[in-house]
């Protein structure tokens, strides 16, 4: 029998933890209350509609009842035009050709992707033959052009391209790390919503490593720890995922099925230790 969804009120302290971060980045990025009010307003509105199971839950006064939005509040969201929940992927080649240096055999290794050269034999790897392998509509010397002015990459003495280490992000201007930021916290908050109210079985993957009072360095030595341990599974992860790939894509109109694995690190100081309590003699 599936487990029922915790009380309301059991939800508030865990909700005033989670929400203070993102409310730390709405008010340093201007946004202010009554913006984000409003679209709370109507996301309550169409999450309670996309539940009902049928018209009958879809009414008014339903809708109404399940968000305590005001039914003329109702119909004025209705004539509102709301915004696209995600914005289109702004880099699809860049991404597509990092994901391919680092998971194809011959472009990496366990330590992460190797030195291309510019150039090389048909069947060889290089790094005209990783671009090209992603598109033929644009020329390999503009990506490369396009990358070393960006930073991403950068050529050795050896002639030899390098992938830069934060280039591994999906995508480093503003509106991508938006468009990844809001997936990612996305994908976390459904597997963690499901996993709570029992929707999923079996549960979703949702673990982390906890360690508190740690001495300064200490914590450092976990972090980097952490970071390295992490870069590993993920260039491992995505190595299967393109081999999968290899093996052959879904038929056009045949059902599919996302996959979103991710790995998150956090540190901050604390606050000082009370002292501990002695009894007088």
């Amino acid at each position: 029998m599936p487990l029922s969804p915790p009380p309301a009120d059991a939800l508030l302290r865990p909700l005033r933890r989670l929400l203070r971060p993102l409310l730390r980045l709405l008010i340093r990025a201007g946004l202010t209350f009554p913006v984000f009010a409003e679209l709370l307003r109507g996301l309550y509105v169409e999450v309670a509609a996309s539940m009902a199971e049928d018209a009958r839950g879809r009414t008014d006064s339903r809708i109404s009842l399940l968000t305590g939005v005001h039914r003329k509040e109702l119909r004025r969201l209705r004539e509102a035009s709301p915004e696209p929940d995600e914005v289109p992927e702004v880099v699809t080649l860049g991404s597509q050709v990092i994901s391919r240096w680092l998971g194809l055999p011959g472009y990496s290794d366990a330590q992460g992707p190797l030195p291309l050269p510019r150039t090389a034999p048909p069947g060889e790897p290089s790094f005209d033959a990783l671009v090209a392998s992603v598109t033929t509509d644009v020329r390999p010397r503009a990506v490369l052009d396009g990358w070393v002015e960006q930073g991403i990459v950068s050529i050795g003495a050896d002639e030899r391209v390098r992938l830069d280490a934060t280039a591994f992000l999906p995508n480093r201007h503003l509106e991508g790390q938006l468009f990844y930021f809001a997936r990612n916290l996305h994908d976390h908050l459904a597997a963690a919503s499901a996993n709570i109210s029992a929707a999923s079985a079996p549960p979703f993957l949702d673990r982390s490593l906890h360690y508190d009072r740690l001495r300064p360095e200490a914590a450092a030595r976990l972090e980097t720890a952490g970071r390295e341990g992490a870069q590993r599974l993920l260039l491992e992860m995505n190595r299967l995922a393109l081999s999968l790939l290899e093996e052959g894509e879904a038929e056009p109109g045949a059902p599919t099925r996302r996959v979103n694995l991710g790995v998150y690190l956090y540190a901050e100081d604390e606050p000082p230790a009370p002292p501990p309590v002695t009894s007088g003699a």
